[in-house]
């Protein structure tokens, strides 16, 4: 027997008025809001979770105004009202959490990769950044190729930072047509592809390689969606950053924001709460600073596969088999944890396959039960990798400072297109404009100038459901084959050295190809340097 539905509330038609164009129905007991606010948007639904009221009526009540004036602008109603309830909300009861309830779209343009980095740090934002595989940097802007000028340069190294930045980009830009032609020959055009599909896959491929040749200070265009408590964070690092361009940038975004969700943002500048977060965090990272440099100098890096699994629950996958099973039984978990460890492994096998499904595609991905255990990689790879994996944000990913000392990467195209001599001479005049910049005292801004090719450390910790998502995706064969050889290597690693070859199958959209010979070339090159005097 079906329970009727209650009826839904009852407005006059003044009321109506009013409503109808800040809410997508007035008659059914789910609906939208539009055309208000988000400050307003938020400030409803803080309300809301303290007042016994519907949200329309809410609106009516305590937001709307008055209701003979009908329809005032979208752009006014209820401001004022959601500014002093977040006054209160904040002040008094200290529920940061209403800001999670008002977002806003920022677009930040010609941002350093450098900066690129720092913006796409929060793991509660959507980001989107212009690609380098799409875009070719070969147009000028006021006539000057697209790179970040840091004000900390100052003098005769201005003039030598612009002059290798002009160099790289001419570089680059006169590479491009070579490429092309050497992927057009070595990669045909089947007869199911179009002339324009073709085309775009070998400008693409040859962006792909040529790509380690643009500079860390190359501008991009960044698109971000993030809640007004996300921004508050964003905003308080980056006026912590040392880096000019950061702060300058957060200022812009503050000042922005503020015309958009003013009440999410009123401490981010103020000195006694801001203010002094901002300082801790400065603080924390001069202190650590210090400390590492006092503890670690002298002490040299030793060789590392490019990527290294540090950590791992050998007993992951048991425990993912138990909880596989948890939400089908009344078993409490340890005792699960007990049945799972005395099955065997086709057994445990056979569950985990049960619970993976028949997957259709990698958007298939099974429960959270792939959340109970976890895996930390140690990564050595170019910058321009680097960008890509970095954007993964259901995990937890540190990086060291870029610079010229672990080497560069070079891809197998260049050479066979004769564009070999080009390369080296950007790479090495990015290495001793590095070691410039730094022995003039400017180290957070010397990262500026180290080319994408170069390697950058950092590492990746996530649980097993992540590295499902991220190995399927970053393997796929129209992926830039350097992430695609990490991410292969993960996926091995996973099977082999933290021995979860159930967790593994599960990984069933994993493209392999040509990843055994990566893996033996860089085996190779990690033993020739273990051998070098």
């Amino acid at each position: 027997m079906s329970i009727p539905a209650a009826a839904a509330e009852a407005f006059t038609e003044d009321e109506r008025r009013v409503l109808r164009p800040y809410f997508t129905n007035l008659d059914r007991h789910v609906f939208a809001l539009t055309n208000l606010p988000e400050t307003v948007k938020g400030a409803l639904f803080a309300r809301y979770s303290r007042s016994a009221k519907s949200l329309r009526r809410l609106f009516l009540d305590e937001f709307a105004g008055n209701l003979a004036g009908i329809q005032a602008e979208a752009s006014s109603v209820g401001v004022e009202r959601a500014e002093k309830l977040y006054a209160k909300v904040f002040s008094d009861y200290g529920d940061d959490s209403v800001a999670q309830l008002g977002g806003a779209h920022i677009a930040c343009e010609y941002a350093s990769n450098i900066l690129t980095k720092i913006l796409e740090w929060g793991r509660l934002m959507a980001y989107l950044e212009q690609s380098t595989r799409y875009v070719p940097y070969t147009d000028k802007l006021h006539g000057r190729w697209r790179y970040h000028l840091p004000a900390e340069v100052q003098g005769a190294l201005r003039d030598r930072y612009v002059t290798v930045m002009d160099a790289a980009f001419e570089t680059y830009a006169s590479l491009i047509d070579g490429m092309q032609k050497h992927f057009a020959a070595r990669y045909p055009r089947s007869p199911q592809d179009s002339e324009g599909v073709h085309r775009a896959a070998i400008r693409a491929k040859a962006l792909d390689t040529l790509r380690g040749m643009l500079p860390a200070a190359t501008q991009s265009n960044v698109g971000i969606y993030g809640t007004g408590q996300a921004y508050e964070a964003l905003l308080l690092r980056m006026r912590a950053h040392p880096l000019d361009e950061v702060r300058l940038c957060g200022d812009l975004m503050l000042g922005e924001l503020r015309k958009l969700v003013p009440a999410f943002l009123t401490r981010v500048d103020q000195p006694e709460r801001g203010g002094r977060w901002s300082e801790y965090l400065a603080a924390t990272r001069d202190a650590i600073g210090k400390v590492a440099g006092a503890l670690l100098a002298g002490v040299e890096p030793e060789a590392r596969a490019e990527v290294t699994l540090t950590d791992f629950d050998p007993d992951g996958e048991i425990k993912i088999v138990a909880a596989a099973l948890y939400a089908a039984t009344d078993l409490p978990d340890d005792q699960l944890q007990a049945i799972a460890r005395g099955l065997t492994a086709v057994e445990r096998a056979s569950v985990l396959q049960a619970y993976a499904g028949e997957r259709g595609n990698r958007r298939h991905r099974p429960g959270r039960a792939f959340e109970r255990t976890f895996y930390r990689f140690d990564v050595l790879t170019d910058y321009g990798a680097f960008r890509d994996l970095q954007r993964h944000r259901l995990l937890t990913l540190e990086w060291q400072p870029l610079s010229t000392r672990h080497g560069y990467t070079e891809p197998d195209a260049l050479r066979e297109a004769g564009a070999l001599d080009g390369w080296t001479k950007v790479m090495d005049a990015s290495a001793d404009l590095y070691e410039a910049l730094r022995s003039a005292g400017l180290d957070a801004a010397a990262p500026y100038a180290v080319a994408m090719a170069y390697r950058v450390r950092f590492y990746m910790e996530m649980n097993a459901r992540e590295a499902m998502h991220l190995i399927e995706l970053r393997t796929a064969p129209q992926g830039h084959p350097a992430y695609r050889r990490v991410c292969q290597q993960m996926h091995h690693l996973i099977a082999d050295r933290a021995g979860h070859t159930a967790v593994a199958a599960a990984m069933r959209f994993v493209d392999h190809s040509e990843v055994e010979l990566e893996r033996l070339k860089a085996e190779r090159e990690l033993e020739r340097k273990r051998h070098e005097p």
